[in-house]
């Protein structure tokens, strides 16, 4: 199963300092938890500060569940080390099954 999260920041400096900088340190952690990152992007646009993410699932897995262990983890605490998190002022997520024919699964 795969997941695209889509993060609104306050601001650009926060997008840039969240993107080149947190985001990045969260790479490894989460393949330790086994999830799987396929992308990252900053979306350019005039109404918004946003970065994009496509990770993976291991099979079987609950999001919610392994979202809120990483999130309680001390490697997480370490990755977000230094950000503002109020900086990030909405998550929306939305999860995806790939078809049959997808290069991507």
């Amino acid at each position: 199963m795969f997941q695209l999260r889509v993060y609104r920041l306050r601001s650009p400096e926060a997008l840039y300092q969240y993107a080149t900088v947190h985001w990045e340190r969260h790479l490894a952690t989460f393949e330790t938890f086994g999830i799987t990152t396929h992308g990252v992007w900053t979306e350019h646009c005039d109404d918004g500060n946003r970065l994009v993410a496509l990770i993976g699932y291991p099979s079987g897995a609950d999001p919610d569940q392994l979202t809120e262990r990483i999130m309680a983890s001390p490697e997480f605490a370490a990755d977000m080390d230094g950000f503002d998190v109020g900086d990030i002022v909405d998550v929306q997520t939305t999860l995806l099954d790939p078809t049959a024919f997808s290069p991507i699964r």
